[in-house]
């Protein structure tokens, strides 16, 4: 009795990771498409409404998922708490804070880290310009995140309770 209670076990952990690691797969386009609208929105606070970034990302943090809602928060409650800190210091130090809750990878987050060197540091057409180059980039990553939750979604599904299943047959 405890050694199938014990083999069930096995095989449901086994199949837990592989579910986890697979929705990493399926979170990454999302929150990568989150992204490129946050930053359609910002393009449109910056150019349209000629709003001044602490405000646009209070703003940003409120409309978008988390964990880019925090990226915002945070980077809006810095800018307005610490005047003595550069908005790329605020930025990077947002970014790095954050980045471990998500899914996505190095590539967006050099994106992402790269946007801070020109936001609050050159005039609204610089800042519009490098926005949609971001966006750009962003949406060349997305394709690729695609891609990779297409070809490896299942893969970690599978392989999770394939592992689990092993681990009893070698026990046993």
């Amino acid at each position: 009795m405890f050694k199938l209670l014990g083999g069930v076990l096995i095989i449901g952990a086994g199949t837990l990771l592989g579910f986890l690691q697979a929705s990493h797969y399926a979170k990454r386009p999302q929150q990568i498409r989150g992204l490129i609208g946050a930053l359609g929105r910002m393009e449109t606070e910056i150019s349209y409404g000629l709003t001044p970034l602490p405000e646009a990302f209070a703003s940003l943090g409120k409309q978008v998922a988390e964990p880019l809602a925090t990226l915002f928060r945070l980077s809006s409650e810095r800018l307005l708490a610490n005047y003595e800190l550069s908005m790329n210091e605020v930025w990077r130090s947002a970014v790095k804070e954050v980045w471990a809750r998500t899914s996505m990878k190095r590539p967006e987050q050099e994106v992402v880290l790269s946007l801070g060197t020109i936001l609050g540091q050159s005039d609204r057409s610089d800042q519009m310009k490098h926005l949609r180059l971001a966006i750009s980039q962003l949406q060349a990553e997305e394709a690729e995140s695609r891609e990779e939750q297409r070809r490896y979604e299942k893969m970690w599904k599978s392989l999770g309770v394939l592992v689990g299943a092993l681990i009893v047959i070698l026990m046993y």
